[in-house]
């Protein structure tokens, strides 16, 4: 089981290792290849969302062409019409949590990437939060991880926003894994978490709290790291 501060770090990288799973399943592992990108952008004019050109995206993210072509075919694959809509997105995530329920924790992530309220994530919704993640400064990864937990978008984590996140970390993990978890768990961190983020003690934690406490986190920066070079 893990502890209390086990489960701090997760709170703050879970979004990030769950993309790992996500790229998994998309197939975009694949090495990149040499095909030239002529048929990933004819492919482009075919979905019912159409998509910026790869140029455009390129200008506007960390990746390459053609890591963007990689990125364009897996999401294509799983995504025919071009978006992924919550339910979709929802069942990408309980193939890898079988023995919980991650359709809680699926809908804040979901919601943090559909940047446009319009009830679907787009290819550019998706390679532009990719982007954050696997190539964007750690103040900037730290910046989407709070905006994923600040749910009501106010500029500050309250204890009931923290308890909601963690209680569906908690769910999404499982009893398998928490076989001997109590019911108060959940608000015990989110206790733990405040006391070490919520530094001027005012009962919510801001963005400048939250990036300094993570900062001073070895164990949270050291593991950022390793988003680094994964496509």
């Amino acid at each position: 089981m893990l502890s209390l501060d086990g489960l701090e770090m997760i709170a703050v990288l879970v979004v990030m290792g769950l993309f790992i799973k996500v790229l998994e399943q998309f197939g975009m592992f694949e090495p990149v290849g040499g095909e030239d990108s002529e048929e990933d952008d004819f492919e482009l004019s075919t979905v019912c969302h159409r998509p910026e050109s790869m140029d455009k995206l390129q200008e506007q993210t960390k990746f390459t062409k053609k890591e963007l072509q990689v990125l364009y075919r897996g999401f294509k694959n799983e995504c025919p019409s071009g978006v992924v809509n919550e339910e979709n997105f929802k069942n990408i995530y309980s193939q890898f949590f079988p023995q919980g329920d991650s359709s809680m924790y699926a809908h804040f992530l979901f919601e943090a990437f559909d940047t446009n309220k319009n009830g679907s994530v787009s290819f550019e919704d998706f390679v532009f939060g990719l982007s954050i993640i696997l190539r964007g400064t750690i103040n900037d990864r730290l910046n989407w991880a709070f905006n994923l937990y600040d749910l009501n978008k106010d500029g500050c984590i309250t204890k009931e926003e923290m308890l909601d996140i963690m209680t569906s970390i908690y769910d999404m993990m499982g009893k398998y894994t928490y076989p001997t978890m109590q019911d108060d768990a959940p608000r015990e961190h989110v206790e733990s978490f405040f006391q070490k983020m919520d530094r001027n003690k005012d009962g919510v934690v801001t963005i400048e709290e939250f990036i300094e406490s993570c900062k001073k986190d070895e164990n949270i920066m050291q593991s950022m790291q390793l988003f680094d070079n994964v496509i």
